[in-house]
């Protein structure tokens, strides 16, 4: 048996870790992924009825590693806060007073945009990808992208213009 798990270690390595950096484009994750499929093979090797071809097994294995390592980033995606408005790191009274005003302000301006613009930063501000927002639009990742940007830059705009002083 251990033999056999060499083997197919040695054979097929490198390819799983390939295929693993054509999705995640990161070695390092690559790597850890790739040695999380060959644990899993090492714990259910004894149940590998045979029905596919072995490189096929690998690779499904090496897939669902990659998804669930999606869906655990997922949940530990950090939402981008409103905050990301405020550049204060010390919290006065003065400073969390001030805060809570633009806050508020940023929802009012929020509402006054379009519909589908308001959506896509507020899907963003949960944590949504871009990719995820583009599909629920029916956008390109790249519109959406651009279409949170701007209104997050007009946003800066006006409170600017309202006296409030990013420097």
């Amino acid at each position: 048996m251990k033999q056999l798990l060499e083997e197919l270690f040695a054979k097929h390595y490198k390819s799983i870790f390939a295929y693993l950096y054509s999705l995640s484009r990161d070695a390092s994750l690559s790597e850890d992924l790739a040695s999380e499929v060959f644990l899993e093979v090492v714990k259910s090797i004894a149940s590998f009825r045979g029905e596919s071809d072995v490189k096929t097994w690998l690779y499904s294995i090496a897939r669902h590693k990659w998804y669930h390592h999606l869906r655990k980033k997922k949940q530990q995606v950090a939402t981008e806060l409103l905050t990301e408005f405020l550049p204060s790191t010390n919290k006065t009274p003065e400073d969390a007073c001030c805060d809570q005003w633009v806050v508020q302000r940023i929802y009012e301006l929020l509402d006054s945009e379009p519909e589908r613009t308001k959506s896509i930063v507020q899907m963003r501000l949960e944590g949504y990808s871009f990719y995820e927002i583009g599909t629920k639009h029916g956008i390109s990742e790249s519109s959406a992208r651009v279409i949170d940007f701007r209104a997050k830059a007009k946003i800066r705009k006006i409170l600017e213009k309202e006296g409030f002083d990013y420097g």
